[in-house]
């Protein structure tokens, strides 16, 4: 199982999802019955000038999420996007790992 959403899903997380602030992280959820537990990847042009720091965030970003998942720590049946924010530039993915736990623990009504 890919733990990649779809490009497609995107604007369904967005139309029927809501927002949870991190400190390394903006995360969209939805809550979908059946739904497997998948995230996307958002950074934007606009934070991070360089390519290179895109794709790091994105990185950063995707590998803290597949080991939440495989730890089990990451809640079932949400699909997911996180956005990237600044402060997320120079850190390691624990650090990021820790900030998905923070967002994972608010509650989910």
């Amino acid at each position: 199982m890919s733990t990649r959403l779809p490009g497609l899903k995107y604007r369904q997380v967005f139309d029927l999802g809501r927002s949870v602030k991190g400190r390394l992280i903006i995360a969209w959820r939805c809550h979908i019955q059946d739904a497997d537990q998948q995230a996307g990847v958002v950074v934007s042009k606009k934070t991070f000038h360089e390519a290179v720091d895109r794709n790091r965030a994105k990185r950063l970003m995707r590998e803290a999420f597949r080991l939440l998942v495989a730890s089990g720590e990451a809640p079932a049946n949400f699909q997911w996007i996180f956005i990237a924010r600044h402060s997320i530039y120079g850190k390691k993915c624990v650090d990021v790992m820790a900030d998905m736990r923070k967002i994972f623990g608010v509650s989910y009504e």
